[in-house]
């Protein structure tokens, strides 16, 4: 069974009913109010070589961690743990694959949400920014965990609220073994909710069941036949399972009900990938950083699309931008690297890796590029002539 897409990562993944989709990204980058002072520090060090640049960099981030200065760096930097929480809750919704998932879109029914306020995004950020960051909250491990005790006979009206942020936050946090049993006590107290379903979906996903989680999708369809998140959902697993033309009827489906979705667009764009459309994946994540403004894994996966097509001034010129915005975004410095080791820039993509390679060591990984973070073959070949020569 091919692992699941990011968006994130990727899959894209959506945040609960009414407080907006939210995509979530591996390795999303982070709003920082000292982004100037960040960049200063990375500059100056990375001039200095590429082993103090490492001590240096990593001194800041424990100075920033320790007066809880800079939101989210934690989680931003937590490795992903494989499972759902947000395509999961993908770039969507949670983690991306087997050791980084994103987890899809976890829904809460109206009546859940008014029992106690939420966050407004289940999985990371890209704009994290952006990617929500899309990603931003990327999913870190949550330990182990005890199993709930068995359901005792419940009464639906007082219970049910209970179960459900009960399942919700083992969601989020990644515990998907007692997520699981979680749902389906919920779904014995209410068997037409079609949040429940389409929830209990993405973690069944998380866990390996894409067949299952389709299934979950597909009833949560039949429940409330209007809502798009169950197809985001669907096409995620759908996804997973190598079935690009089944994922990309889904992704039309609420682009043909809502054209500015980000989320579906940057799926969409997943597929077009995996189809060797690079083109046409290229349109897609522009559209979809176009539609979300601040969507940084969008905008990364647009530039390296131009990479792989042969625009590497275009390339350049956006993974420039985005790391001048969000200074600890490794994916736009992994593909720098890239770039820069391929035109003949030997020194710069050194320092550009020696600092992406201490915020996220999986872009050593390729096939964690290839069939999670989901970059093309040719920035991915780049980088891996680069790590091959300087390893």
């Amino acid at each position: 069974m091919a692992s699941r897409p990011g968006c994130d990562r990727g899959f894209l993944g959506r945040s609960p009913r009414g407080s907006g989709r939210q995509p979530l990204v591996p390795s999303a980058p982070v709003p920082c109010r000292d982004a100037a002072v960040v960049s200063g520090l990375l500059a100056a060090s990375l001039a200095l070589g590429h082993r103090l640049a490492r001590l240096l960099l990593g001194l800041v981030l424990v100075c920033a961690l320790a007066a809880g200065s800079w939101p989210g760096v934690a989680r931003a930097l937590a490795p992903s743990a494989p499972g759902l929480a947000l395509p999961v809750v993908s770039l969507g919704w949670l983690p991306i694959a087997p050791d980084a998932v994103m987890a899809p879109p976890l829904l809460v029914p109206p009546a859940v949400a008014a029992a106690a306020p939420r966050r407004a995004g289940n999985g990371s950020n890209a704009d994290r920014p952006g990617s929500s960051e899309l990603m931003s909250a990327a999913v870190g491990d949550a330990g182990p965990a005890a199993l709930p005790e068995p359901a005792a006979p419940r009464r639906a009206g007082s219970d049910l609220p209970r179960l459900f942020e009960q399942a919700l936050s083992a969601s989020r946090d990644g515990r998907f073994g007692d997520a699981l049993p979680l749902w389906e006590q919920v779904l014995e107290l209410a068997p037409e909710d079609a949040a429940a379903w389409s929830n209990r979906g993405n973690v069944r996903l998380a866990l390996g069941d894409a067949e299952g989680a389709i299934a979950d999708q597909e009833r949560a369809m039949q429940l409330d036949p209007a809502n798009p998140d169950p197809h985001l959902n669907r096409g995620t697993a759908e996804e997973a399972l190598g079935r690009w033309d089944a994922a990309g009827a889904d992704y039309h489906w609420i682009l043909e009900r809502d054209p500015s979705d980000a989320s579906a667009l940057y799926n969409l764009g997943n597929v077009n990938g995996s189809r060797g459309a690079w083109e046409e994946a290229r349109r897609c994540f522009q559209a979809a950083a176009d539609a979300r403004p601040g969507f940084a894994m969008a905008r990364a996966s647009a530039a390296l699309a131009a990479f792989q097509l042969g625009d590497q001034a275009e390339a350049e010129r956006e993974l420039r931008s985005l790391i001048r915005r969000h200074p600890l975004f490794a994916d736009a410095r992994a593909g720098l690297t890239a770039l820069l080791w391929q035109r003949g820039a030997f020194g710069e993509a050194e320092s550009q890796w020696a600092a992406a390679s201490g915020l996220d060591p999986r872009y050593r990984q390729e096939e964690w590029l290839l069939r999670i973070r989901r970059w093309p073959p040719g920035p991915v070949q780049a980088l891996q002539q680069f790590l091959h020569l300087v390893s």
